[in-house]
């Protein structure tokens, strides 16, 4: 009985030492320009519940650069003398929540050099996992710039040119009047250059309709619109009076 029982302990002293590594299921997505948290976290592998890692390594990679590091924690301090240049003062852990597991990345000021796949790497003396996850980084292009492209006097109707640029991924373009009623048509015209979409699409509007449409470009939640100014309009026309 007693073999039984110790047996047993050693069991229960052998799963408590073992953990396992969480982060998102789903790609994280961040802007170019802003700071971005990539979770993870660490939990008994018997119970799910938290645990601490404050005395644990914590390695932060670069899988699609070669494991290349991002950031170094040991011996309960930072250690980056390997970090590779482009995240030097970039990135720091929330040590206050080391011991509730929390072993998250703070990225600062994203850039496209950013999107990857990382690799959360956590060791302790008995046990190493691991979790990997890949970051998008979105692109926020310039405000759509309307321009009048031709007028013809005989149906009163204006070509309009809607353009915007540096965006990444490509956006959405689309012409809505004023109940956002979507009045695109044909496709959009899109080039790619140094990485960034520059989008445009034409629209013919009539005279008097030319204060109820407006121009909106789209990224997820990240919207740019642009209405046709009544300066372009009287120009054209005064042009070609």
């Amino acid at each position: 009985m007693k073999s039984v029982w110790v047996m047993m302990l050693l069991l229960h002293c052998a799963l408590s030492e073992k953990f396992e590594v969480v982060g998102p299921v789903s790609p994280a997505v961040a802007t170019a320009g802003s700071d971005v948290v990539l979770p993870c976290s660490v939990r008994h592998l018997a119970d799910q519940s938290s645990l601490s890692a404050v005395n644990m390594n914590i390695t932060w990679t670069r899988s699609d650069l070669g494991d290349a590091l991002v950031h170094f924690y040991g011996n309960r301090e930072d250690k980056n003398t390997r970090q590779i240049p482009q995240y030097r003062g970039r990135t720091a852990l929330f040590t206050e929540e080391l011991q509730n597991g929390n072993v998250s990345l703070s990225l600062s000021d994203v850039s496209v050099f950013d999107e990857g796949e990382y690799r959360c790497n956590v060791e302790s003396r008995e046990w190493e996992r691991d979790f990997s996850f890949k970051i998008r980084v979105e692109v926020i292009g310039t405000r759509p710039l309307i321009s009048v492209e031709r007028y013809d006097e005989k149906s009163e109707q204006f070509s309009l040119l809607c353009e915007s640029k540096g965006w990444r991924p490509q956006p959405d373009l689309q012409w809505l009047d004023r109940e956002e009623n979507n009045l695109t048509a044909g496709s959009i015209e899109s080039r790619k250059h140094a990485e960034l979409f520059n989008v445009k699409h034409r629209f013919t509007v009539h005279l008097r309709d030319t204060d109820n449409v407006y121009c909106r470009v789209t990224l997820g939640r990240h919207i740019r619109e642009e209405r046709v100014k009544p300066s372009a309009i009287c120009g054209k026309l005064l042009h070609t009076a």
